[in-house]
């Protein structure tokens, strides 16, 4: 074979041999690229969860805050609606105690009534008995009106415009006359 026939099988070889390397080095490079492809994909998908996850966890803390603030409005609310309460509480307290005074002030009127009117009937008896000289009556009248304690509600006043005495004064004069 002479020298060119021998170049010639000499030179495809070496061009074999660099397009061989690179097979092997652009596969590796592809499986590599490929990995990393892969890596970043994967990396990617962390994150979207990671920020899903952190999203949410945002959403439930706005929430949180929301009802916070929500039972902090509604606390609030019954503070005032307590304090109205209370002073409503203190008011229908007063009137209460307004309305006890007026009954107990009525019912003493009404019993100081009532015992004027006892009173009265035992005078116009006293001063019957008095005017009919039945005067052991009279004194045993005079002692139970002493007895229940009703002398004092006798009027002091004149009920008639006549100038004529008052109860009071007629029971002095009959009580007089008899002790």
């Amino acid at each position: 074979m002479s020298r060119q026939e021998s170049e010639a099988t000499q030179q495809p070889r070496p061009r074999r041999s660099r397009q061989s390397r690179r097979s092997p080095v652009m596969g590796y490079l592809v499986i590599l690229f490929a990995v990393a492809f892969l890596l970043l994909l994967w990396a990617y998908f962390q994150q979207q969860r990671s920020n899903t996850e952190t999203t949410d966890a945002l959403k439930q803390s706005a929430s949180a805050v929301q009802s916070i603030q929500d039972l902090i409005a509604s606390n609030d609310a019954l503070r005032e609606e307590n304090q109205a309460l209370k002073e409503q509480l203190a008011q229908l307290e007063s009137q209460l105690t307004d309305a006890k005074e007026t009954i107990d002030a009525a019912e003493r009127y009404a019993d100081a009534q009532e015992a004027g009117m006892k009173a009265m009937d035992y005078f116009w008896q006293i001063d019957e008995a008095y005017v009919r000289q039945r005067y052991n009556l009279c004194r045993q009248l005079i002692q139970e009106l002493k007895d229940v304690g009703l002398e004092s509600f006798l009027p002091s006043t004149k009920a008639t415009d006549n100038d004529r005495y008052s109860p009071l004064e007629r029971y002095n004069e009959i009580y007089n006359a008899l002790y």
